[in-house]
Protein backbone atom coordinates (compact mmCIF):
# COMPACT_ATOMS: atom_id res chain seq x y z
CA UNK A 1 0.00 0.00 0.00
CA UNK A 2 3.00 2.12 0.90
CA UNK A 3 4.59 3.68 -2.40
CA UNK A 4 7.70 5.27 -1.34
CA UNK A 5 8.21 6.92 -4.99
CA UNK A 6 5.07 9.26 -3.90
CA UNK A 7 4.20 8.50 -0.32
CA UNK A 8 5.01 10.16 2.60
CA UNK A 9 4.62 9.73 6.53
CA UNK A 10 4.29 13.24 8.40
CA UNK A 11 4.20 12.69 12.17
CA UNK A 12 2.69 16.02 13.90
CA UNK A 13 3.82 17.33 17.46
CA UNK A 14 4.94 14.40 19.19
CA UNK A 15 6.56 17.00 21.72
CA UNK A 16 6.90 16.62 25.59
CA UNK A 17 4.07 19.24 26.25
CA UNK A 18 1.68 17.96 24.37
CA UNK A 19 1.72 14.72 26.33
CA UNK A 20 0.74 13.49 29.99
CA UNK A 21 2.57 16.35 32.19
CA UNK A 22 3.30 18.33 29.47
CA UNK A 23 1.77 22.10 29.59
CA UNK A 24 -0.68 21.24 27.02
CA UNK A 25 -0.95 17.32 27.54
CA UNK A 26 -3.41 14.88 25.53
CA UNK A 27 -4.77 12.32 28.36
CA UNK A 28 -3.17 9.02 27.23
CA UNK A 29 -1.61 10.97 24.27
CA UNK A 30 1.89 8.94 24.65
CA UNK A 31 -0.61 6.07 23.54
CA UNK A 32 0.30 6.86 19.83
CA UNK A 33 3.88 6.70 20.14
CA UNK A 34 4.52 3.06 19.72
CA UNK A 35 2.01 3.43 17.08
CA UNK A 36 3.83 6.28 15.11
CA UNK A 37 7.52 4.22 15.96
CA UNK A 38 6.17 1.18 14.31
CA UNK A 39 4.72 3.30 11.09
CA UNK A 40 7.94 5.37 10.66
CA UNK A 41 9.48 2.02 11.00
CA UNK A 42 7.98 0.41 8.21
CA UNK A 43 8.13 3.73 6.12
CA UNK A 44 12.18 3.54 6.71
CA UNK A 45 12.33 0.21 5.62
CA UNK A 46 10.65 0.91 1.86
CA UNK A 47 12.75 4.29 2.12
CA UNK A 48 9.86 6.70 2.00
CA UNK A 49 10.27 10.20 3.48
CA UNK A 50 9.15 10.97 6.73
CA UNK A 51 8.87 14.52 7.94
CA UNK A 52 8.06 15.55 11.89
CA UNK A 53 6.48 18.63 12.52
CA UNK A 54 6.62 20.54 15.98
CA UNK A 55 5.48 23.35 17.24
CA UNK A 56 8.14 25.99 17.90
CA UNK A 57 6.91 29.00 19.80
CA UNK A 58 8.39 32.05 20.47
CA UNK A 59 7.72 32.96 24.43
CA UNK A 60 5.60 35.67 23.52
CA UNK A 61 2.91 34.81 20.72
CA UNK A 62 -0.92 35.70 20.64
CA UNK A 63 -1.33 31.66 20.44
CA UNK A 64 -0.91 32.11 24.74
CA UNK A 65 -3.26 33.03 26.40
CA UNK A 66 -1.54 35.95 28.06
CA UNK A 67 -1.29 37.39 24.70
CA UNK A 68 -4.82 37.11 24.00
CA UNK A 69 -4.72 33.85 22.24
CA UNK A 70 -6.55 30.36 23.89
CA UNK A 71 -3.65 28.01 25.27
CA UNK A 72 -1.36 28.42 27.87
CA UNK A 73 2.41 28.58 26.89
CA UNK A 74 3.78 25.38 25.33
CA UNK A 75 6.32 24.33 22.96
CA UNK A 76 8.70 27.48 23.63
CA UNK A 77 11.42 27.20 21.49
CA UNK A 78 14.45 26.05 23.39
CA UNK A 79 12.21 24.27 26.30
CA UNK A 80 11.95 20.78 27.05
CA UNK A 81 8.32 21.25 26.58
CA UNK A 82 9.24 21.57 22.64
CA UNK A 83 11.58 18.88 23.39
CA UNK A 84 9.76 15.54 21.01
CA UNK A 85 8.90 12.72 23.71
CA UNK A 86 11.99 10.60 24.58
CA UNK A 87 10.33 7.75 23.31
CA UNK A 88 9.61 8.95 20.02
CA UNK A 89 12.59 6.78 17.38
CA UNK A 90 12.73 9.69 14.74
CA UNK A 91 14.88 8.34 11.86
CA UNK A 92 18.32 9.95 11.28
CA UNK A 93 16.99 11.13 7.83
CA UNK A 94 13.58 12.55 8.97
CA UNK A 95 12.43 16.24 7.67
CA UNK A 96 11.86 18.25 11.16
CA UNK A 97 9.36 20.61 9.94
CA UNK A 98 8.56 23.37 12.35
CA UNK A 99 5.50 25.80 12.83
CA UNK A 100 4.22 28.52 15.09
CA UNK A 101 6.91 30.79 14.71
CA UNK A 102 5.16 34.20 13.71
CA UNK A 103 3.68 35.59 16.55
CA UNK A 104 1.40 36.80 14.56
CA UNK A 105 -0.52 33.31 13.90
CA UNK A 106 -1.64 30.33 15.47
CA UNK A 107 -0.22 27.92 12.84
CA UNK A 108 -2.04 24.25 13.59
CA UNK A 109 -1.01 23.20 9.91
CA UNK A 110 2.05 21.68 8.94
CA UNK A 111 1.49 23.48 5.64
CA UNK A 112 2.62 26.38 7.77
CA UNK A 113 5.40 25.08 8.38
CA UNK A 114 9.36 24.97 6.74
CA UNK A 115 12.13 22.89 7.14
CA UNK A 116 15.07 23.52 8.20
CA UNK A 117 16.37 25.42 5.56
CA UNK A 118 13.50 27.85 5.46
CA UNK A 119 11.49 25.83 2.68
CA UNK A 120 7.77 25.63 2.98
CA UNK A 121 6.84 22.21 4.20
CA UNK A 122 4.52 22.13 0.49
CA UNK A 123 7.57 23.02 -1.46
CA UNK A 124 9.48 20.51 0.63
CA UNK A 125 6.65 17.67 -0.63
CA UNK A 126 6.84 19.16 -4.47
CA UNK A 127 10.54 18.53 -4.74
CA UNK A 128 10.53 14.83 -3.31
CA UNK A 129 6.92 14.11 -5.97
CA UNK A 130 5.23 13.47 -3.02
CA UNK A 131 1.13 13.26 -3.73
CA UNK A 132 -0.11 11.56 -0.87
CA UNK A 133 0.66 12.05 3.01
CA UNK A 134 -0.13 9.29 5.48
CA UNK A 135 -0.38 11.41 9.03
CA UNK A 136 -0.36 10.56 12.62
CA UNK A 137 0.10 12.38 16.01
CA UNK A 138 -1.27 15.17 17.69
CA UNK A 139 -3.70 16.15 18.26
CA UNK A 140 -6.63 14.78 16.16
CA UNK A 141 -9.11 17.96 16.68
CA UNK A 142 -6.37 20.81 15.86
CA UNK A 143 -2.89 20.37 14.16
CA UNK A 144 -3.26 16.58 12.51
CA UNK A 145 -7.46 18.73 11.71
CA UNK A 146 -5.33 21.48 10.32
CA UNK A 147 -3.06 19.55 8.35
CA UNK A 148 -5.23 17.16 6.48
CA UNK A 149 -7.66 20.03 5.45
CA UNK A 150 -4.73 22.14 4.01
CA UNK A 151 -3.22 18.83 2.30
CA UNK A 152 -6.64 17.96 0.94
CA UNK A 153 -7.20 21.35 -0.01
CA UNK A 154 -3.70 21.21 -1.81
CA UNK A 155 -4.81 18.45 -3.75
CA UNK A 156 -2.70 15.58 -1.79
CA UNK A 157 -4.30 12.30 -1.04
CA UNK A 158 -4.35 11.65 2.07
CA UNK A 159 -5.02 8.80 4.73
CA UNK A 160 -5.11 9.21 8.35
CA UNK A 161 -3.36 6.91 10.77
CA UNK A 162 -6.81 6.31 12.93
CA UNK A 163 -4.33 4.26 15.45
CA UNK A 164 -2.16 7.28 15.98
CA UNK A 165 -4.23 10.02 16.54
CA UNK A 166 -5.20 11.56 20.03
CA UNK A 167 -7.38 14.62 20.71
CA UNK A 168 -7.62 17.40 23.11
CA UNK A 169 -11.03 17.68 23.39
CA UNK A 170 -11.51 21.20 24.62
CA UNK A 171 -15.04 20.85 24.28
CA UNK A 172 -16.16 17.01 24.21
CA UNK A 173 -16.28 15.24 21.04
CA UNK A 174 -13.90 17.40 19.01
CA UNK A 175 -11.59 14.49 18.53
CA UNK A 176 -14.74 13.06 16.83
CA UNK A 177 -15.88 15.85 15.08
CA UNK A 178 -12.52 16.71 13.74
CA UNK A 179 -12.12 12.76 12.39
CA UNK A 180 -15.98 12.94 10.73
CA UNK A 181 -14.65 16.57 8.97
CA UNK A 182 -11.66 15.33 7.57
CA UNK A 183 -13.72 12.12 6.37
CA UNK A 184 -15.91 13.88 4.46
CA UNK A 185 -13.70 16.09 3.16
CA UNK A 186 -12.31 12.88 1.41
CA UNK A 187 -9.30 11.53 3.74
CA UNK A 188 -8.91 7.68 3.51
CA UNK A 189 -8.77 6.02 7.63
CA UNK A 190 -6.52 3.03 8.42
CA UNK A 191 -4.55 1.60 11.08
CA UNK A 192 -1.29 -0.21 11.17
CA UNK A 193 -2.72 -3.33 10.72
CA UNK A 194 -4.64 -1.99 7.38
CA UNK A 195 -0.70 -1.68 5.91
Amino acid sequence: MIDPTFDALVVVDLQNDFCPGGSLGIADGDRVIPVLNRYMQRFRELKAPIYASRDWHPPVTKHFQAHGGVWPPHCVQGTKGAEFHPAVTLPSDVVIVSKGMDPEQDAYSCFQAQDPDGMDFAVSLGEHGIQRLFVGGLATDYCVRSTVLDALHEGFQVVVLEDAIGAVDLRPGDGDRAIEEMRAAGATFVTLTDL
